[in-house]
């Protein structure tokens, strides 16, 4: 220990520099007040292209953030230079709530969760009907995956002019979920063009399916390519004469009522690790209530379960639950099961 005089003067205390300054630390964050609102419109590699008013402009997340991540179709607040100008960088200060969100993981044991589109009305799955061939526990997954995170779910079947849609239909009728039947002829007619357009308007739609079945064709088709432009640059890569999407992005609609899609990346698997059971169940309301007397923690599927007697006594329709019962075990069966 150093051992001063009995009158120790400032030369003999020794104060090690701050080499980040000698400015004290704080947790008080600027409100930023006069930040502008803005919805991200694609994410590359820690950077964001985001619509602000009608401008586009490439935005980096705050420091103050921390580990929060903005993904496409978040609202954000923004500050900085919003000019839009080349070389020009603001910055996201906030990240507004989700009214939802499309999760996944990379398998069904993996624990981290990722947050792929934010604030999407619908959920357009899209499935060849041939080449490839149709994957039903992939649809499955989709779908809970919908149910889970608040979206309203799309079938789009492509392709119908190599193969009939009346197998795949009959299965999920009894979730009466919405659906369009194309070939890209048709597609190319504008008539099946104008029957998704409907579906389309006024909503925030998100698209996925696997690789190849024609997922991003459908989105060219409704998005021209003057209008993807004026969005801003498009991450995709060209390999083997096929287009490919690499990165989820955000393109608005010739919509009155602006509608916005949203194309993502083509899906090998949809992990559902993150999936709550309880939440599946408010996707039926017709069966929803008849869980009053299931016991803790059921699944549904199980001897007591009550949904069994609810059915039983006409409140729902049985093949209602059979669907149910098999979009929940699609958590514990692996897609290839």
């Amino acid at each position: 220990m150093r051992r001063y005089g009995k009158n120790p003067d400032e030369d003999d205390v020794r104060v090690r520099p701050n080499r980040k300054g000698n400015r004290p630390r704080t947790n008080i964050r600027p409100k930023h007040e006069d930040a502008s609102e803005g919805m991200v419109l694609t994410v590359d590699r820690g950077r964001l292209t985001c619509l602000v008013e009608d401008r586009i402009i490439h935005a980096m997340k705050a420091r103050e953030l921390g580990r929060k991540a903005a993904v496409v179709g978040d609202r954000v607040s923004i500050v900085g230079d919003l000019s839009g100008d080349k070389d020009t960088l603001a910055r996201i200060v906030r990240i507004g709530a989700r009214s939802s969100v499309l999760r996944r993981t990379a398998d069904d044991d993996d624990p981290y969760e990722r947050v792929v589109v934010a604030n999407a009305d619908q959920l357009a799955i899209v499935t060849a009907l041939a080449d490839p061939e149709p994957r039903p526990r992939l649809i499955d997954r989709c779908l809970v995956a919908a149910y889970d995170g608040g979206l309203t779910p799309l079938l789009v079947l492509t392709k119908s002019d190599l193969a009939s849609a009346d197998e795949l239909l009959e299965m999920y009728g009894a979730l009466g979920v919405p659906h369009v039947v194309t070939s890209w002829e048709e597609f190319g007619d504008g008539v099946a063009a104008g029957l998704m357009r409907e579906h389309l308007s006024g909503r925030t739609t998100a698209f996925v399916g696997h690789s190849g079945v024609g997922k991003t064709t459908l989105v060219n088709a409704l998005v021209p390519e003057e209008r993807r432009r004026s969005t801003g640059h498009v991450n995709a890569v060209t390999g083997r004469g096929r287009h490919t999407t690499t990165s989820a992005l955000a393109l608005p609609l010739a919509d009155e009522k602006g509608g916005w899609v949203i194309d993502t990346p083509g899906v090998r698997s949809f992990g559902l690790h993150h999936v709550d059971p309880s939440r599946v169940i408010l996707a039926f309301p017709d069966l929803e209530p008849g869980t009053a007397n299931c016991p803790r923690s059921c699944s549904h599927n199980e001897p007591d379960c009550a949904l069994d007697a609810w059915v039983a006594e006409g409140h729902a329709d049985p093949a209602r639950l059979y669907s149910l019962r098999r979009l929940l075990s699609t958590r514990e069966r692996r897609e290839g099961d």
